[in-house]
């Protein structure tokens, strides 16, 4: 009889037009769907409806969040929270935390011994990379914190390292599976002329075509997709451009793809425009800019697409979608990449001269450095060409101000005759904390202080020479509990640390 049976009709058929949506769930267990996820998704998921976005305020994700980030501090986590919802305490102990408001980070001092300064400091992943004279140094962060001290040296370059930079293992010939996708390789320029590839502690590549010491590499890789290329400087005034596609042991020999001429002088500064990969933007010592563009293959001097000039000597650069900012003499100027012409140009009063710069085109600021202080603009009111007031004035220093670090939460400013680093609210260049560039080392002599720095979320790596040695220090302010004096905060975390005293559990950075 089952066989007889005529088919079901659309109307009792097993397929339903209807669908279940991620709103018709109840809150309580989307909440405990999004206790699986990161702190990135739950971002995103605030940004895509208003549903979600109450999701998203409930206290269950943001304790387990705390409790994930900082498990030392899970003693502290109370059931309730009368000040503030806990998806607030996070937030504002993550943002006090990046702007280093605390006086009890971990600290760790290495010593390199007599010799060279160390220079361009990086971080990578959990190691901190930097320079010493001919030599790369690698130290393990992990080890660090397990109170050991493992360095790695890298001495294939036979003279001075003139600039290092990290690209994207999957971008090179070495790339071989997923696993390998967040992997870094990195490029170093030399005075002995020659650049290098370095990956798994070994230089894999060495590239050679300069006619003097490489001075410069360019910040990013230029082109997309495949056969991206690096460009190089050199005393020799040729831009020269390399394939990170090129394989083999000796497969450097053969990665020279093109030499661009133009510059009269020695190449200081380079970057790659952001929103056209296959330009590059370039600036030699005495001032002259050149934009190429890398996928002119014909005649070499005609990948120059634009040129133009700014005044005083050159201290940075940085592309941001078509304008192009560089810091130079005693002002910094905006270059509209379409035209040529100059958008906008920002004199500092009483500052002859600029030493360092740095940028941050997402929040609309630029922050310079000059003789004892350093100055945070706001670019939206740089629309003139002549003197400018700075929206703060990050002064303190003791002489030039030579580096300078910018990230959305603070900005970082040192000197090489300054034994502090100063760090400031990115928002309001409000001072944050003062840190020693090494905890131990004499640095009270003239003209001793920071020649090196990096920062990289709750961390900050400074380099301190007092003329014959050289140290390097770590902090990390990831498990920091206690309110320096800068900060308006009671001591500890705000909202989960039952301690009120600020003053009489000071760290290292109490008396400073």
């Amino acid at each position: 009889m089952a066989d007889n049976l005529p088919p079901p009709s659309p109307s009792t058929s097993t397929h339903h037009d209807s669908t279940t949506k991620v709103t018709d769930m109840d809150i309580d267990s989307l909440v405990h769907c999004a206790s699986y996820l990161t702190l990135h998704d739950i971002s995103n998921m605030v940004l895509s409806c208003k549903f979600l976005n109450r999701v998203v305020y409930s206290d269950t994700i943001w304790r387990r969040l705390y409790r994930e980030q900082w498990p030392e501090q899970e003693p502290y986590i109370i059931s309730q929270t009368s000040c503030a919802s806990a998806r607030e305490a996070y937030l504002g102990r993550y943002t006090d935390l990046q702007r280093f408001k605390f006086v009890d980070p971990l600290v760790y001092d290495v010593h390199m011994g007599i010799g060279a300064k160390c220079s361009d400091l990086m971080f990578s992943n959990n190691s901190i990379l930097f320079s010493q004279g001919p030599v790369i140094k690698i130290l393990s962060i992990d080890k660090l914190l397990e109170g050991k001290t493992s360095i790695v040296s890298l001495n294939d370059h036979r003279a001075r390292i003139t600039c290092m930079r990290l690209f994207p293992l999957k971008e090179t010939s070495l790339f071989r599976n997923k696993a390998q996708r967040n992997e870094s390789v990195l490029v170093t320029s030399s005075s002995d002329h020659s650049i290098r590839l370095w990956w798994k502690g070994s230089c894999q590549r060495c590239f050679r075509g300069h006619n003097g010491p490489v001075t410069i590499l360019s910040d990013k890789l230029l082109g997309d997709g495949t056969g991206k290329v690096f460009a190089s400087g050199g005393e020799d005034s040729t831009v020269r451009l390399w394939s990170m596609s090129s394989g083999g042991k000796r497969g450097g020999q053969h990665a020279l793809k093109a030499t661009l001429y133009g510059h009269e002088k020695p190449l200081v500064l380079m970057s790659v425009v952001k929103h056209k990969a296959s330009l590059l933007a370039s600036v030699s010592k005495d001032s002259k800019v050149r934009v190429w563009d890398t996928t002119i293959s014909s005649d070499r001097s005609s990948c120059c697409v634009g040129m133009t000039c700014v005044p005083g000597v050159p201290v940075g650069i940085k592309c941001h979608d078509s304008l192009l900012y560089i810091a130079a003499g005693s002002s910094f100027v905006a270059v509209d990449l379409r035209t040529m012409k100059t958008a906008f140009k920002t004199s500092t009063r009483n500052q002859p001269k600029l030493f360092s710069f740095d940028i941050l085109p997402s929040k609309f600021l630029a922050c310079t450095g000059g003789v004892g202080r350093a100055m945070l603009w706001d670019i939206r009111r740089s629309t003139g060409t002549g003197d400018a007031d700075p929206m703060a004035e990050l002064d303190g220093h003791v002489g030039p101000v030579t580096h300078l670090h910018m990230d959305s939460y603070k900005v970082v400013s040192g000197g090489r005759e300054d034994p502090y680093v100063s760090i400031w609210d990115a928002d309001t260049g409000n001072q944050t904390n003062i840190l020693r560039s090494s905890s131990n080392l004499n640095l009270d002599g003239g003209g001793c202080g920071c020649c090196g720095m990096a920062a990289d979320g709750f961390r900050i790596v400074t380099a301190a020479y007092n003329g014959e040695e050289c140290v390097v220090n770590f902090r990390d302010f990831n498990n920091a509990v206690f309110y320096g004096a800068f900060s308006d905060n009671v001591t500890g975390s705000k909202f989960w640390c039952p301690s009120t005293s600020g003053h009489d559990h000071a760290g290292d950075e109490s008396d400073v």
